[in-house]
């Protein structure tokens, strides 16, 4: 008999409503799962494309809400003229819409991927949303990663409505 290892859920709030997500993120210490996402170009990223850099993934739900594009902005910001770290801004969205919003908003310091044609990396990374209005999409959260791929920071967002701690994920850097 073959037993499938059941994987703890992450409970957040959608305006004070309850929601889950399919796991955890990646504990702190561990090797960041890979993934292959598609670009505003329709190419691919790799996690292993930036493999020697140190990277901040930015996963949220829809560029469309003005929480998700404040993050991808501010990020924006503060990637400026960094050289070794990279910014991941990851949704569901489709590579047409990041293509719009980074051609509208300036938006140049940024890597935005869509989970579109990947479906691993929201259960590796545990921020697919199972249920209520939102299922589908990935939960707020922010993962940095060291130049050699392992897992330096984590913050899920508890309420999806909230911006990211930016000042605690980036005092990591």
């Amino acid at each position: 008999m073959i037993k499938f290892e059941k994987k703890a859920m992450a409970k957040i709030t959608l305006k004070g409503n309850p929601i889950n997500t399919s796991g955890n993120l990646p504990a702190k210490g561990s090797i960041a799962p890979g993934f292959t996402l598609v670009k505003s170009d329709l190419t691919n990223l790799s996690l292993s494309d930036v493999k020697g850099k140190k990277l901040i993934l930015n996963i949220f739900p829809s560029l469309d809400t003005s929480t998700c594009a404040t993050s991808v902005r501010k990020f924006n910001v503060f990637a400026a003229g960094k050289t070794d770290t990279v910014v991941l801004g990851i949704s569901k969205d489709l590579p047409f819409a990041h293509g719009r919003f980074c051609s509208t908003e300036g938006i140049a310091n940024v890597i935005t991927l869509s989970g579109f044609r990947d479906t691993t990396f929201g259960k590796a990374y545990g921020v697919d949303i199972i249920d209520g209005p939102m299922a589908g999409l990935y939960a707020r959260s922010i993962v940095i990663v060291d130049e050699n791929g392992k897992v330096i920071y984590t913050q899920l967002v508890p309420e999806i409505t909230q911006e990211p701690d930016y000042d605690s994920a980036l005092a990591v850097i």
